[in-house]
């Protein structure tokens, strides 16, 4: 295998880490501990407005358009809100995230902008996210999910962090596929030399 090779297979690993993730969080618990209306099917003359769980399909739905996939913010929301986690979740998991989402907003009534804020820090940090919930519970303030790092100022930096991390992984990869990183006097870390480098 090339060099080149190894650095495509090593970011492949690096993004296949990234997107594992415990997504088996938001399978449908068992229907007796769930406090929402369970319908047989999406045409049942009793639907609430909030997101319901279809048993015939197993899929979670709402009729309402303010509730639909789509109709809060988008990918790149869930990047400034939450970072790269919930980001790559929404791109390579599009369905079980809209699941989740629909699952949060059946059991706590919130709207959809609040479930995804939600959504996307719990998939960034699940104890983070775990314990702000009980400390909720036992009084303390809300954190508002939905508009986090969302001020102005904190996009701009954000934006400004994102693009030099960008600028710094894009130069370190392609300089150690290009050989001015981690090459000296024709050892390199990648093809079994790591003992003969000089240092």
């Amino acid at each position: 295998m090339t060099l080149h090779t190894h650095t495509v297979l090593l970011l492949v690993v690096t993004v296949a880490t990234a997107l594992v993730g415990s997504t088996s969080a938001f399978a449908p618990d068992s229907y007796s501990k769930l406090n929402v209306r369970i319908t047989s099917s999406p045409s049942s003359s009793s639907l609430s407005m909030a997101p319901r769980f279809d048993t015939s399909t197993e899929r979670w739905f709402t009729d309402v358009p303010e509730e639909m996939n789509g109709s809060s913010y988008g990918p790149i929301g869930s990047l400034y809100r939450a970072g790269p986690k919930p980001f790559l979740q929404r791109i390579f998991n599009p369905d079980t995230y809209d699941q989740a989402v629909l699952k949060y907003m059946a059991q706590d009534g919130c709207d959809r902008k609040e479930a995804q804020g939600n959504m996307d820090a719990f998939l960034e940090n699940p104890q983070d996210w775990a314990y702000q919930k009980m400390e909720e519970k036992k009084g303390a303030a809300q954190k508002d999910y939905a508009n986090a790092n969302m001020a102005p100022q904190q996009v701009i930096l954000t934006t400004v962090w994102a693009c030099v991390v960008v600028v710094f992984f894009y130069d370190l990869v392609t300089g150690v596929a290009e050989g001015r990183y981690g090459k000296t006097d024709g050892n390199d870390i990648f093809h079994g030399n790591l003992w003969s480098l000089p240092f």
